[in-house]
């Protein structure tokens, strides 16, 4: 009976909580989602460091890599200095595709050189990997070095989960203009010529009418210029007045013409009668010459 009460007392207890919660877990918290840290418009993941891709008519970025010698090769000073700036990103160096993308823009490499144009290719190869690359290709232009895939992925050239999608992208002044992704190497090769070629063409038609531009401003500015320095044109006014005065200076008043005949009547009259008073005079001074002679004659006729 005793064993029998104590079994009846335990029964009755209540149940420990430790046991209560075996019987029903707390419910588990929400694992926070494996997303990335977001700094502004950068995330990391896995120690790398990704940007949101740029599109046309964005800046080209701020970054700086390494290229196959471990110089500094920093993007907008690049750009600065140089009208045009070819990038093109391969998947792994000396490797066939890559090879034959690597030679076509050494082919290509004066005609960019001559039209103010950089190029560089891109890979996540370290700089030695991308020297040896470089030397065995007789690349003139500088193979950059992006393990971390800053440039790639900014550019839109990452794959997933890993790897680099075969690409060309061309900045205009600064800004991207020209943006090829997933292209085959002769694709990036020639396509990237001829872009080239279509903006030479565009800017020297920019050229052409800026140059016509500034040579209409020039000839305004000389037409008024020689206009400024030359007297002003007599109005139709003007030119009746001066004409007027000019012949009233040429012909005499009618006083004064009337004057002047009188004068000339008065020196003929005055000449006519000198000639009549003369004309007497001899012939009386004739006649006494005669006088005596006719005496003389007289007496030796007598």
């Amino acid at each position: 009976m005793t064993e029998l009460r104590r079994s009846a007392r335990v029964a009755s207890k209540p149940l420990p909580a430790q046991q209560e919660t075996l019987d029903h877990p707390p419910a588990k918290k929400a694992k926070k989602a494996d997303t990335a840290k977001e700094v502004g418009s950068e995330a990391e993941v896995d120690g790398i460091c990704e940007t949101k891709e740029i599109q046309i008519g964005d800046e080209i970025p701020d970054i700086t890599l390494l290229n196959q010698d471990g110089n500094n090769i920093n993007l907008p000073a690049i750009a600065k200095n140089n009208k045009f700036v070819v990038i093109f990103a391969y998947p792994k160096a000396s490797t066939p595709g890559c090879t034959r993308q690597v030679a076509g823009f050494q082919k290509n490499y004066k005609f960019l050189h001559d039209n103010n144009v950089a190029v560089f290719g891109l890979s996540s190869d370290e700089p030695k990997a991308q020297k040896n690359f470089q030397v065995k290709q007789g690349a003139e232009y500088d193979l950059l070095s992006d393990p971390k895939k800053k440039l790639i992925g900014v550019l839109g050239a990452k794959k997933q989960p890993s790897g680099t999608k075969r690409s060309h992208w061309i900045f205009k002044n600064g800004t991207l203009a020209i943006k090829r992704i997933q292209i085959s190497p002769e694709e990036s090769i020639e396509g990237a010529k001829k872009e080239i070629e279509k903006f030479i063409a565009e800017n020297g038609d920019e050229k052409e009418t800026e140059n016509g531009a500034n040579a209409k401003a020039e000839s305004t500015e000389s037409t008024e210029s020689t206009e400024s320095t030359q007297p002003a044109k007599p109005t139709e006014s003007t030119e009746a007045t001066e004409a007027t005065e000019a012949a009233e200076a040429a012909e005499p008043t009618a006083g004064s013409n009337t004057e002047e005949h009188e004068v000339k009547e008065g020196v003929k009259e005055d000449t006519n009668e000198s000639a009549k008073v003369s004309e007497p005079k001899e012939e009386k001074e004739e006649a006494e010459r005669q006088k005596p002679s006719e005496i003389k004659d007289e007496q030796e006729a007598e």
